[in-house]
């Protein structure tokens, strides 16, 4: 075994924010990726006066981790408020949901794997707006006072789990309404959707999906989408399945530029995005030279 992993148990707990979708949609992308910046900024700002360890952020969801459960519920419930009190959507309503676990993890660098986090992702897929959810292992290592904000509500299957868990819901607003109760479920995502990532370049097509998960771009011949293209670096853009979301990070000097199907342009330099719908990518060369090696994509 690698020296540098070490096995440890801790909270591990997703905030992610709820609709987002419809959030680029309704902006365009270069308005939604603000936001959604902007919004990521307040839980970690949250996270970080709770003794929190950011893992990665996954797109529009970030994952942390805590040295014991009462941190992070106290963490999650301060997100919950930060987000209601400051209003990062302005106008328009936006909200998250919080998922958490504690478990058993393994820790390699900065990352953390194991059965704990993939528990703790699913709960968050199942998790409504404003709601925060989590499990009986993490309510039982609570202190009392937090303990008391935690509501039992049933046993739920998880999917890739063949056993069920017993769900509970942590009340964060001093008033316990229906609507906090519930949730909003205009803005539940289904938790057992699969997705799967069509690239298209020239002749060859890459599917990335749960068993291929990650693939990288560039001019460089161990690339698996080898780009014939001189803006392009040896290793320009890697695009990953991560979490049921597809993100593509750029790791070039002149960054990569998504075409989105409603012709918004977005440039990335040394960020991550998250790819939704359909369109094309280029490496290194603006759409407005009218590049010829792209790169198609499709979410199916």
């Amino acid at each position: 075994m690698n020296s540098a992993r070490q096995n440890a148990k801790l909270a591990i707990l997703f905030a992610d924010i709820s609709g987002s979708t419809a959030i680029y949609d309704r902006l365009g992308n270069e308005e939604a990726l603000q936001l959604v910046s902007r919004t990521l900024g307040i839980l970690i700002q949250e996270m970080n006066k709770h003794r929190g360890t950011l893992i990665k952020t996954i797109g529009d969801e970030i994952m942390c981790t805590f040295p014991d459960v009462g941190a992070a519920v106290n963490a999650a419930c301060a997100m919950q408020a930060a987000i209601s009190a400051q209003r990062p959507g302005g106008d328009k309503p936006l909200h998250i949901r919080v998922g958490l676990h504690y478990g058993e993890v393994i820790q390699d660098g900065t990352d953390v794997f194991g059965d704990a986090v993939n528990v703790a992702a699913r709960i968050t897929a199942i998790t409504r707006a404003r709601q925060i959810m989590t499990t009986r292992a993490a309510v039982e290592s609570l202190p009392q006072d937090l303990r008391d904000k935690a509501r039992e509500l049933k046993r739920a299957e998880l999917r890739g789990k063949d056993e069920s868990f017993d769900m509970f819901q942590i009340q964060w607003e001093l008033e316990d309404t229906t609507k906090t109760r519930i949730g909003l479920p205009a803005f539940r995502k289904p938790a057992d959707t699969k997705h799967e990532l069509m690239l298209r370049y020239r002749q060859k097509v890459v599917a990335l999906n749960e068993k291929q998960k990650s693939v990288m771009l560039g001019r460089g011949e161990a690339c698996d989408l080898m780009i014939y293209n001189t803006f392009a670096s040896r290793q320009h853009a890697r695009i990953e399945c991560s979490f049921g979301k597809f993100l593509l990070t750029d790791h070039s000097s002149n960054g990569t530029y998504v075409r989105f199907s409603d012709n918004q342009v977005v440039q990335v330099n040394n960020q991550q995005i998250v790819l939704h719908g359909s369109g094309s990518i280029s490496l290194g060369e603006p759409f407005s030279e009218v590049p010829t090696e792209v790169i198609e994509f499709v979410l199916q």
